[in-house]
């Protein structure tokens, strides 16, 4: 097979902003570009590991189990583990080399897409689930289960796995400090395209169309107290895409990068990345905080928290208190 060094997600070699060839030491302006980056990835990392952590004590410990929280979990739990293993990649964006051997370069890459896939696929399962929700309110009522959600997830995280292997047979290293896709042409082709399809095209057009009916059944019903769960609805879609678009966009033009110039690739493609890291610490926000019901869990739960660290006779009242509010939180945003 032959050793063509492609743009990808979390390529590195000796110069960090031309991710093609090995060559010389990269530029000033490449290492600042390298350090800036790296510093970004550091802040998704606090911001995604505090907020992902934050929705995972909230689902575990201070809701009750049901759909919609078996969606949250699972979505916070992809990104959790993601942004734990982006300090990695920030360790490269400094060095502009990699130093942690054959398996993590295979592993990282690994994490990264299982990533990108669980977290499409789950958006889509909650996507289908809301639509079905509001279409079929009764059929829904009577067989929506947190057992079927959890076989769903399930579902969706071997479908997440199957479709990140190509980063465990093609990932390889050379030179001891370049970590790489070791593929031809042929084959980054066909990685890059079924990625682009299976993994954003189908899963965005299943999304629209979904929140498309949930909006126009709820407009049609004049069910007005709905105004909130519009704007996430919203948020959600415009936020998946704006993150994960421009990555998309760079890698399928980068198929043919011998047609482009090689400046198009070397600062556009580390920052469409940096932007698809960054909807891994904005998922909490939208998915969780930005709900009514989830955003009076939080700061119930963060009082009763203190109220028992102060006093005894206060902890006991304020555990009733709280496992009351838990006992009538509903997760449906």
């Amino acid at each position: 097979m032959a050793e063509d060094i492609y743009f990808d997600y979390n390529d590195t070699d000796e110069d960090a902003f031309n991710y093609a060839t090995i060559g010389p030491k990269p530029p000033q302006s490449a290492k600042s570009g390298n350090i800036v980056l790296g510093v970004l990835k550091i802040i998704i990392f606090l911001l995604g590991i505090s907020g992902n952590g934050a929705v995972i004590w909230i689902c575990v410990l201070k809701m009750k189990k049901s759909v919609n929280s078996t969606w949250y979990l699972s979505l916070a739990v992809s990104d959790f583990i993601f942004c734990f293993f982006l300090p990695f990649d920030s360790v490269r964006e400094f060095t502009s080399k990699w130093v942690f051997g054959l398996f993590m370069c295979k592993f990282i890459s690994f994490i990264m897409f299982l990533n990108m896939f669980s977290s499409i696929f789950l958006l889509v399962l909650i996507s289908v689930d809301r639509c079905v929700s509001v279409v079929f309110p009764v059929w829904s009522q009577n067989h929506r289960s947190v057992r079927a959600a959890s076989v769903l997830v399930v579902l969706a995280w071997v479908i997440s796995t199957l479709c990140s292997i190509p980063s465990l047979i093609f990932r390889q290293m050379k030179e001891n400090d370049t970590c790489y896709n070791n593929w031809d042409k042929q084959t980054h082709q066909a990685v890059a395209v079924n990625r682009f399809v299976f993994g954003f095209v189908i899963s965005l057009i299943i999304i629209t169309v979904c929140y498309t009916i949930i909006i126009l059944k709820l407009k049609s019903n004049r069910m007005t107290k709905s105004s909130k769960p519009f704007k996430v609805m919203t948020a959600l879609i415009v936020t998946f895409f704006i993150c994960w678009m421009p990555y998309h966009v760079f890698i399928l033009i980068e198929i043919d990068h011998e047609k482009h110039h090689k400046d198009i690739f070397s600062f556009g493609i580390p920052f469409s990345v940096t932007l698809a890291c960054a909807n891994s610490f904005m998922n909490p926000f939208l998915y969780a905080f930005m709900g009514k019901d989830f955003k009076k869990t939080f700061r119930s739960s963060l009082f009763s928290k203190i109220a028992n660290a102060i006093d005894e006779d206060v902890q006991t009242t304020s555990k009733g208190q709280s496992n009351t509010l838990d006992s009538k939180i509903s997760t449906q945003i």
